[in-house]
């Protein structure tokens, strides 16, 4: 009966630190948006996702709908098909280019002009506000043109796309990557994590052999998957095969711990292994980084700098959640939850990283625009994207031959200026919302 008491009072704690929790994120979010100057930028990064999610349909030479010869065709939605490999065009659009196809009926998007379309008719840096030879207002190059007669408006759309995909999925990695390292040194330190020999050594042998399988040995296949527009696919079959094998050695452990000699636990001081990882990354900096990473690929894509750029902007994310789990591993409901006998594991995921997040928001929303400010760079400088891909900072590039080209400057810096900024004054707004002295 004691001990049932006790167990009691133990879930009282956990389930009350989970009220209070929820009343505490009910607060956070009701003082971020008593700050006009975060609650706008979030409603414009909003509509700024909507581009990026839509801009197939806002900017392309395929129509939306159409109807050729009594039969109904969804071109834009068809083209993704057509990418993955499910499905395939009939000959006569590849003879015949879109704007001449005999429609009975036809949708178009507002920007007829893909990012890769070329006007023949307004090549060598077409002005906006210039004499163009366009058929009908409805062509008419609204930001101009490039020197290839590329339509800047559609550049403009797509690079939404591209400095949105890379700002949120490279620091999705670095997110993944920070938390999960930083949890660990913060919560087990150099003197709680233990493992035993065997589970060890097999998985340090585990990491080798899924690296040499994952990576190596696909090694060709990943460099020309991005040629035949699979690369995406080709790299989630790595993942799997790299995990498969981890799993793999796991299961060989549960077998080999019946040795006593093996079964032996060694103690690993994975606070200071972190910490150390953390200052050697820190030491290099991160343009040199990324430019030897970038050389150093024979296949050059939007996935390789997101991954790289999630691969070397973990560390801060890593400090900010050891810092709170140093923190929070001492409290009493994270006690209560140990007397209560759940595993390590389930603490950290349930209870301390969702008490500990609060500072990561800030770090990823800063991170974000760090991340498009570098792959604008790299963009700039011409590494790291595919030729055909056309990006803000590509763009920026165009307008180093002649000051005359001002539309090819103001327009992407613009843009790389507003959404960078956006991304701060968010970060600013959860800085002073997670402020509980905070009187906004």
């Amino acid at each position: 009966m004691i001990f049932g008491k006790n167990k009691e009072k133990e879930m009282e704690k956990v389930l009350g630190q989970q009220v209070h929790e929820q009343n505490y994120w009910s607060k956070v979010k009701k003082r971020f948006y008593k700050n006009s100057k975060a609650k706008w930028s979030l409603r414009i990064l909003f509509v700024i996702i909507f581009i990026a999610l839509f801009s197939d349909f806002i900017a392309n030479e395929k129509p939306i709908y159409c109807k050729i010869e009594g039969k109904t065709y969804f071109p834009i939605l068809k083209q993704y098909a057509v990418d993955i490999g499910f499905s395939k065009w009939d000959t006569k659009f590849y003879q015949t280019p879109w704007s001449e196809q005999d429609y009975e009926k036809v949708i178009m998007p507002p920007i007829p002009y893909s990012h890769f379309s070329i006007d023949p008719n307004n090549t060598l840096h077409v002005s906006p506000t210039g004499n163009q030879n366009v058929p009908s207002t409805r062509y008419w190059h609204w930001l101009g043109t490039d020197q290839f007669g590329r339509d800047v408006t559609a550049g403009m759309i797509r690079g939404t796309r591209v400095a949105l995909l890379v700002g949120i999925v490279s620091m999705s990695i670095a997110s993944f990557i920070g938390i999960l390292l930083g949890a660990f040194a913060g919560f087990f330190g150099d003197h709680r994590l233990k493992m035993s020999r065997i589970r060890l050594w097999l998985n340090l042998i585990g990491l080798f052999f899924g690296y040499f399988y994952a990576v190596n040995v696909r090694g060709f296949t990943l460099s020309t998957a991005s040629e035949k527009g699979i690369l995406g696919w080709e790299l989630l079959k790595s993942i799997f095969i790299f995990f498969a094998i981890i799993l793999l050695f796991n299961l060989l452990v549960t077998v080999l711990k019946r040795i006593p000699l093996l079964r032996k636990k060694v103690t690993i001081p994975i606070d200071v292994i972190i910490m150390r990882l953390i200052e050697i990354m820190n030491s290099i900096p991160a343009l040199f980084l990324l430019l030897a990473a970038t050389t150093i690929l024979e296949q050059q894509s939007i996935i390789s700098v997101m991954v790289i750029i999630g691969l070397i902007r973990w560390t801060g994310i890593a400090r900010f959640i050891r810092a709170e789990l140093l923190r929070i591993r001492s409290l009493e409901y994270v006690e209560a939850a140990e007397a209560m006998g759940y595993s390590d594991w389930r603490i950290i995921i349930r209870h301390a990283i969702p008490n500990a997040i609060g500072p990561v928001l800030i770090t990823i929303a800063f991170g974000i625009a760090s991340a498009i400010l570098i792959e604008a760079t790299l963009s700039f400088l011409g590494i790291g994207l595919a030729s055909e891909e056309m990006t803000w900072g590509k763009l920026l590039s165009y307008a180093r031959d002649s000051s005359k080209y001002w539309w090819l400057a103001v327009f992407p810096g613009l843009a790389i200026f507003i959404t960078v900024t956006l991304f701060n004054l968010i970060g600013d707004g959860l800085t002073d919302a997670l402020d509980p002295k905070s009187k906004v």
